[in-house]
């Protein structure tokens, strides 16, 4: 079996935040483990799914990604590039293949800015496209490419002017104009309506057909992981747990805390309802976490061991390439 080549790689990654100064009566730094210890594969065309609770570390990691945030450790290599450490320079032209969609389109877009200007600022930004009729066109098809139709209605129109679905396809014009080989999408769809949600997974799940986009969607919502993504990997406190084919992990899931999170998803028959395991304490402190499995100071299952013995990561169904145990070295 050839292990085959990876659009993008992360291993044992790591982000810590300082969390306040040495005192009196401590000399020691306490860190918050945002990440800790992350392995992640993608390959080129394929959406992977970051499902966990607020808090788990999804949206760091997607900063991180995007070298919005510096890694404390572990590498990141894209396209079979070590960007890890880039410099400002290589960031800024990575940024032209990597490309993110926020998870608030109140807050991603500058009011004082038509939808025409909003869109082009990135082509702007990175020189690219001359002034005219080339930026105009790439303006336009982003738009319309994005379910904005016909462009031509959008462009002299300002944010306030459009409704919360309407904003956030111009973020996602935004980020296609650039023409991106990687999208993360950070809760796209969280601050919409019900009724909306479903037309923007769609139009995601489109590109990235038509464009071969790589796709990270980050959720804290398994219900919407099974529209479209190939995988899913699920993470708790900095970590992912549990790694699988998206119809294997919502269908027999492994770990303890995706069974968990897969029985309160709201079920129209009754007959599919799973029974509903409720977590019981809260989500431990990043600054202090628990020794052995992190999980288990609220896992239903635990048992004496899991308070010493960190269980390896699970992989809820075989894949042709085991998830990431060969590019990381380790075995499931």
């Amino acid at each position: 079996m050839t292990t085959p080549e990876y659009f993008l790689e992360v291993h044992e990654l790591k982000k810590y935040f300082q969390a306040g100064r040495p005192g009196i009566f401590s000399r020691r730094t306490r860190r918050v483990h945002a990440i800790d210890g992350v392995d992640l594969c993608l390959e080129r065309g394929e959406t992977i799914a970051l499902v966990g609770e607020s808090g788990c570390g999804k949206s760091t990691l997607a900063l991180t990604l995007m070298g919005l945030e510096k890694p404390t450790a572990g590498r990141i290599i894209f396209e079979a590039e070590e960007i890890t450490h880039a410099d400002e320079r290589t960031r800024k032209a990575l940024r032209q293949r990597i490309q993110m969609v926020f998870q608030d389109p109140y807050e991603s877009l500058n009011p004082t800015q038509t939808i025409g200007e909003i869109v082009a600022e990135p082509l702007v930004v990175h020189g690219l496209a001359r002034e005219g009729g080339e930026r105009q066109g790439r303006v336009v098809r982003a738009l319309e490419d994005a379910g904005l139709k016909p462009a031509a209605d959008y462009l002299h129109r300002y944010p306030h002017q459009l409704s919360g679905g309407q904003r956030q396809r111009v973020v996602i014009a935004s980020a296609l104009v650039l023409e991106p080989h990687l999208l993360i999408a950070d809760e796209p769809v969280s601050m919409l309506d019900v009724s909306i949600r479903a037309e923007i997974l769609n139009l995601l799940a489109e590109l990235r057909r038509t464009r071969q986009i790589s796709i990270i969607f980050i959720t804290h919502d398994l219900g919407t992981v099974g529209y479209f993504a190939d995988r899913v990997a699920v993470m708790y406190l900095g970590r992912i747990v549990e790694v699988g084919r998206t119809k294997e992990v919502l269908k027999n899931p492994q770990h303890p805390y995706t069974k968990a999170l897969l029985s309160v998803i709201p079920v129209p028959n009754p007959r599919l309802r799973r029974e509903r395991v409720i977590l019981q304490g809260e989500t431990p402190n990043p600054i202090d976490l628990p020794g052995g499995c992190r999980f288990h100071p609220r896992c239903p299952v635990a048992e004496e061991r899991c308070q010493q013995d960190e269980p390896p990561r699970v992989t809820a169904a075989p894949l042709h390439h085991a998830a990431c145990w060969l590019v990381s070295g380790k075995k499931p």
